[in-house]
């Protein structure tokens, strides 16, 4: 898999500046004040950069670039605008920025004593992903080999080099067989980042978390991110089984289990396809052994065509991302395992692909789910709901969760209502819809709450079965959520995420580079930390 850029962290020394040859950050106050020991013609050249109108114009998290500044050997010198007592978001959009234009070079940070260096260099990490195994040409270093993303080695969090006692957070790994099996990817020329602050060891123990964090949404981000023909359901599935290496417990349940169960809504989304419908359960212990967990589930529809009711042409190839939910839950599980989170979390995702032949379904079968209601299918693209009904189930059944809470990037109106900008989030529980709100707001990851109300029902109403599979345009995004709250227990707490919008917005955000943002891995880690871990 991608792994966050090396970053290592080590006391400053500013007579190193001039002879660095790679880039150099300069975090500056917003008075412009400038650290000792510049260079004399770095920082005259500095001031009168800062104190020019752009200058001025800085706001926090903002940069300004000096490109081959005088008495450097650097190719660049970046000024970082960040106030001591900046916001989080503000730190992490400064370390955006750098991350942004890391390239294949090493990078100095002087950080000084900030307090929220730590927030700058996740900011650095999340902003430099770069997936590009699929890249053949030389400047991209790789020769057409797909790199073994099902690797999942935790990388070192904190290690000591030599006498000058550097602390590392998240060293990169070397990749590993080629994922079509014709030998080992070549190790490309890496981006690099030195931190040199006040107290590295203090900052690099602070970064771990983030570390897993980073690490997270990175796996979140390969998996949508990766072509349908790599990613079928049992290369997803075999990925999320190597995440035993890291402390996960984890069980694939193949088509046969899923019959056993009842699982015929889940299983008929995926009737019509070559590759075989599984659902995978991922389980981490890290709280008491008999505290109920947290439940998350997640629609996995590794490339959705729409079935008998095909979706045009136009944009298809973005379908490769309608796995997104299941993805998220699988970076969470792979943070809180990293971080050894002290709380019982249970992820189980759907993993089917909705594809058209002669086995498909159609519109107007009528199938029944695990819980035993059953569904008239008016529109074979409305095939994530029917994932998710059957997953939900077996997740309450199995696991009486205390709360449990599923991610699909299951309607397009969630984009018509709320762009690329929020999330929708749907409850049946104030406490959990204000606790998932407010940790979006502390990750600075957008989410709206919509409604549900037993009006819109009328909507699903079905003439041959239980309810219809969708009640049309009309509130689309609100009817798929009152569908799934039918397949929720009495008193049982839950909320339904929408991520159509931001799993795959159309350009770059603050913190990704264009394609998949890993949106939801740290808001549910901070949901964990700030109510289901224990002290």
């Amino acid at each position: 898999m991608t792994h966050p850029v090396e970053i290592d962290f080590t006391e400053t020394a500013t007579d190193r500046l001039a002879a660095h040859e790679g880039r150099v950050a300069l975090i500056v106050s917003q008075n412009g004040r400038l650290p000792a020991g510049l260079p004399r013609g770095t920082r005259d050249a500095a001031l009168r950069a800062l104190e020019s109108r752009a200058g001025k114009a800085l706001k926090p998290g903002d940069t300004l670039e000096l490109a081959f500044p005088a008495g450097m050997a650097a190719e660049a010198l970046q000024l970082v605008v960040l106030p001591g007592g900046a916001s989080v978001a503000e730190a992490r959009k400064a370390g955006a920025a750098i991350g942004a234009r890391l390239g294949k070079t090493h990078t100095l940070v002087l950080a000084g004593g900030h307090k929220r260096a730590g927030e700058v260099a996740l900011g650095i990490a999340l902003r430099g992903y770069d997936f590009s195994v699929y890249k053949t040409d030389s400047e991209n270093g790789d020769d057409g080999a797909a790199r073994d993303a099902g690797s999942d080695t935790p990388p070192q969090t904190v290690s000591r080099q030599g006498a000058a006692q550097d602390a590392r957070l998240s060293d990169a790994q070397t990749p590993g067989p080629a994922g079509n099996g014709n030998g080992d990817a070549p190790v490309p020329d890496k981006a690099r980042v030195t931190f040199m602050a006040r107290d590295p060891q203090a900052l690099a123990r602070s970064a771990q978390d983030a570390a897993a964090v980073a690490e997270g949404v990175f796996f979140t981000r390969d998996l949508v991110n990766e072509p349908a023909n790599v990613l079928t359901t049992t290369d997803f599935a075999d990925r999320l089984k190597a995440m035993e290496e890291i402390g996960l417990t984890v069980e694939v349940l193949d088509e046969d289990a899923l019959r056993d169960l009842g699982m015929r809504a889940l299983l008929a989304v995926g009737q019509g396809s070559a590759s075989p419908s599984k659902v995978v359960v991922m389980r981490w212990q890290g709280g008491d052994k008999d505290a109920a967990p947290l439940a998350l589930c997640g629609k996995g529809v590794v490339f959705d065509s729409g079935g008998i009711s095909i979706k045009p042409a136009a944009g298809m190839e973005e379908m490769t991302m309608d796995m997104g939910g299941a993805g998220v839950v699988a970076g969470v599980m792979r943070t809180l395992a990293l971080r050894r989170a002290k709380a019982n979390v249970v992820g189980v995702v759907g993993l089917v692909e909705n594809m058209p032949d002669g086995a498909a379904q159609r519109p107007g079968d009528i199938v029944k789910s695990m819980k035993g209601d059953t569904i008239e299918v008016i529109n074979t693209d409305a095939e994530g709901r029917l994932v998710l009904a059957d997953v939900l189930w077996y997740a309450q059944t199995r696991f009486e969760p205390r709360a449990i809470i599923d991610l699909a990037t299951l309607t397009g109106a969630v984009i018509i209502a709320l762009g690329h900008e929020n999330a929708g989030v749907f409850a049946n529980d104030d406490r959990l819809a204000d606790n998932i709100l407010s940790a979006a707001r502390a990750e600075g990851e957008g989410a709206w709450r919509l409604p549900l109300a037993p009006a819109y029902d009328k909507l699903i109403k079905s003439r041959l079965a239980d309810m219809k599979n969708t009640g049309g345009r009309p509130a689309g995004s609100i009817t798929a959520a009152q569908f799934l709250q039918r397949f929720i227990r009495k008193d049982q707490a839950w909320a339904h995420i929408d991520i159509a919008g931001v799993a795959l917005p159309p350009s770059a955000t603050e913190l990704a580079p264009k394609g998949a943002t890993g949106w939801g891995v740290m808001t549910l880690d901070r949901l964990v930390r700030d109510r289901f871990e224990e002290e």
